[in-house]
């Protein structure tokens, strides 16, 4: 009974506060007409972020996601380390100041 005691007057360790970030990325390949926007929304179903994927006019994708910085960085390697690795031939990305203003994660069309 001792251990319990002492465990519940220990003082609660602070946590902590998650980093929230927003990236802005563009993915550079074989990335549109494969199915490739849709496979990134289907991942994103995985993992606790927002934010949308669009395809562009000169043959890039590019995708704009919102969450805990661990989160974004998890849901991103499995997108560049997944199925869809082999369709990407280059990958930037740029930081953001303002969170993306999304419900989810969708797929546009402007």
């Amino acid at each position: 009974m001792r251990s319990a005691v002492s465990a519940l007057q220990q003082p609660a360790r602070s946590l902590k506060p998650a980093t929230m970030i927003s990236l802005q990325v563009f993915y550079e390949g074989n990335v549109q007409g494969v199915g490739f926007r849709w496979s990134v929304r289907h991942v994103a179903k995985g993992f606790d972020v927002t934010g949308w994927v669009r395809n562009l006019p000169d043959g890039r994708v590019e995708l704009q996601v919102t969450g805990e910085e661990d989160e974004v960085r998890a849901f991103l390697d499995h997108v560049a380390k997944g199925e869809l690795h082999s369709l990407i031939r280059n990958q930037s990305e740029n930081r953001l100041e303002k969170p993306i203003a999304a419900r989810g994660f969708e797929i546009r069309y402007d």
